[in-house]
């Protein structure tokens, strides 16, 4: 019996929307180009025409992009990337293949943020990463300075700043100065922006020269001011990008970090006004587009988007500057990317652009025309993965916009000695922790909804949640992991019931029963008709990850992309009104949501969204718990009516 047309179209259209449910999302052009990078450099990152792999800017520079592109999806290959080329360098005792400290070269500093990165992490031996990190700040120590204070760019290159210099050296040696303690840096950092301002900003245009030499003794410098001669797209992008990454390591009350936003500010109107109308992208000699000979060039052009971006999101910049960033970022993809064996290229990139040397560079026009352009040059690349993210994260910031997270460091108030300063510091699930224990990974997805993260150290009194929109109670201390625990009272209740009822989100974070003080937590719990029980389940022996294994059952409005998750030893829940249950598995009611007033909670019995669980080291790849984290992350923010 033949079956009716229109019953045969109705199957055919059921079963196009099951497959387009099932298909997997096309990646985003940051992945695209990450992953075409990793295929040109599967084993190790050799720069131009070299044979050999050594210690480069360009390298840092690509490995900085991976560790963003890592940060953002929590898929395991872009470290991975990351720390086997790291290990080809490092050795045991810090010390760096390739690398020689008495070269005085700002250009080897770059590949210090990977060693950070890795220092901060729960990997094996992070230690050697910490000692290389140290051998790096090493060299700022004795780098030769201008009489004013300013880093010579190389040894070589006597009395001479460049603006590549301040992209080498300074968000390295900023992030340093943070991440062990050492305020006094930001001071230097500070001083080597205020320099490059008055030395290398043209007063009639606002844009800046390739560099200055304080001795006026080069052949390309002016025997009046010491600047060279032009323009140069890629030198002012160093400039630029250096300017929106060390704002991620100044504390927020340093004296000139206000001046250092004003120089954000400074510069975003001039590059709106050199921008091609046409095309969006900027020309290499920036001010002499329609010279003849000149072109629109990649690298600079990906690094002003880039800025621009970066400046509007962490609201350094108007908003109309989005506008700007946006039609640069359309013109990139018009202009430079093309698609090659499945796989994306890169055009457009100068090889080198530079000073003095032999061959002597003039800073000519006609000099920086005479550098050759070069396919997926690691210069263009990873500023192209820098503004794609930038540009990809754009598109969600309107979720979290106006919201701020706080996380309570108060009921949760662990501490360790760190292995970097060797001081106390707090620790487990904790918005600054990048090792297995913290949040860091979670916390960076709330940012990247648009949402500020906070720490709430104190009681949740009305004062301290005021302006907060979401607040996360995370494995309230026992006394067998803190001498002096916070136990939850019942005034902590009062406040913490009210607030939601006023509409406030609340999320409650318990652990099994070995690891978390369950009498008083439940006392909370208990005014949404919430009980964290007695009963562990998910018992995980060793690697038997399938122990762990949660449905996340289609249809349910928190985890509308993620469908298994990984949840280990956990509390299962008891519930009565107004709680219900939105994730179950057989008896067992494993996450909650409950709504009282104009607000909502949240509970699950285990923290099991922290790094260990979310940054595709450990776990199996069918577990998405970095997915889910997204999902609740963009759930919890739609519920909240503050």
């Amino acid at each position: 019996m033949k079956k009716p047309v229109s019953l045969l179209l109705s199957l055919l259209a059921l079963s196009a929307a099951a497959e387009a449910q099932t298909a997997p999302a096309p990646k985003p052009m940051s992945q695209r180009m990450a992953d075409s990078f990793i295929g040109w450099h599967p084993d190790s990152i050799l720069i131009g025409t070299r044979k050999t792999a050594r210690w480069d800017y360009e390298q840092g520079l690509m490995l900085k992009a991976l560790e963003r592109v890592w940060n953002r999806t929590g898929d395991a290959k872009y470290f991975t990337y990351i720390q086997k080329d790291l290990d080809q360098f490092v050795r045991e005792d810090g010390s760096i293949r390739t690398y020689k400290l008495e070269d005085y070269n700002l250009d080897n500093l770059t590949t210090g943020h990977a060693l950070l990165t890795l220092s901060q992490t729960s990997v094996p031996k992070a230690e050697k990463y910490s000692k290389a990190a140290q051998q790096l700040r090493k060299q700022l120590d004795g780098q030769p300075r201008t009489k004013e204070g300013g880093f010579w760019h190389k040894k070589v290159y006597q009395n001479q700043m460049w603006l590549d210099g301040l992209y080498m050296a300074e968000p390295f040696y900023a992030e340093y100065s943070a991440v062990f303690n050492r305020p006094e840096g930001f001071d230097d950092v500070a001083k080597q922006f205020a320099l490059i301002e008055k030395h290398l900003v043209d007063p009639k245009t606002g844009l800046m020269y390739h560099g200055y030499d304080e001795s006026k003794e080069q052949k390309w410098a002016n025997k009046t001011t010491g600047q060279s001669p032009n323009f140069w797209d890629r030198g002012m992008g160093w400039y630029a990008m250096a300017l929106v990454d060390v704002l991620d390591y100044f504390p927020p009350n340093h004296p000139q970090r206000q001046q250092l936003i004003k120089n954000v500010q400074r510069l975003a109107p001039v590059l709106a006004k050199y921008q091609d109308a046409k095309t969006g992208t900027w020309a290499l000699v920036v001010d002499q587009a329609a010279r003849k000979g000149n072109y629109a060039e990649a690298s600079g052009s990906s690094m002003f988007v880039y800025f621009l971006q970066k400046g509007v999101r962490l609201g350094y910049l108007d908003k109309k500057y989005a506008d700007v960033a946006k039609k640069g970022y359309d013109g990139l993809i018009k202009t430079f990317v093309a698609e090659e064996n499945g796989a994306l290229a890169f055009t457009g990139t100068v090889s080198v652009g530079g000073l003095g040397g032999n061959p002597y560079r003039d800073g000519s026009f006609e000099y920086y025309l005479s550098e050759p352009l070069r396919k997926n040059d690691l210069k263009g690349v990873g500023p192209f993965i820098m503004a794609a993210l930038e540009m990809e994260i754009a598109e969600t910031l309107k979720v979290g916009q106006n919201k701020t997270i706080g996380l309570d460091y108060y009921f949760n108030n662990e501490y360790r000695k760190s292995a970097i300063t060797g001081q106390p510091e707090r620790f487990h699930y904790t918005w600054e922790d990048r090792m297995h224990s913290g949040f860091w990974l979670w916390g960076n997805t709330f940012r990247d909804l648009g949402a500020k993260t906070v720490s709430v150290p104190t009681a949740p009194t009305k004062a301290a949640l005021k302006g907060v929109d979401v607040f996360i109670i995370v494995d309230p201390d026992t006394k067998k992991e803190t001498a002096k625990p916070n136990f939850v009272t019942a005034a902590d209740t009062k406040v913490l019931t009210d607030w939601v009822k006023e509409g406030g989100v609340l999320v409650l974070m318990a652990n099994d029963t070995a690891n978390c003080e369950i009498r008083h937590f439940n006392e909370l719990a208990k005014s949404f008709g919430i009980q964290f029980t007695d009963k562990s389940v998910n018992m995980v022996k060793g690697s038997q990850f399938e122990q762990g294994k949660v449905a996340l059952t289609p249809g349910n409005p928190v985890f509308p992309k993620a469908r298994t998750a990984y949840i280990k030893e956990l509390s299962t829940l008891r519930l009565q009104p107004p709680a219900t249950p939105v994730i179950t598995q057989g008896p067992d009611q494993i996450i909650a949501v409950a709504r009282l007033g104009k607000g909502t909670v949240f509970a699950v019995g285990d923290p099991w969204l922290y790094n260990e669980y979310t940054d595709g080291r450990k776990i199996p790849a069918e577990y998405e718990n970095f997915q889910a984290g997204k999902d609740l992350a963009t759930w919890l923010l739609q519920q909240s009516k503050r």
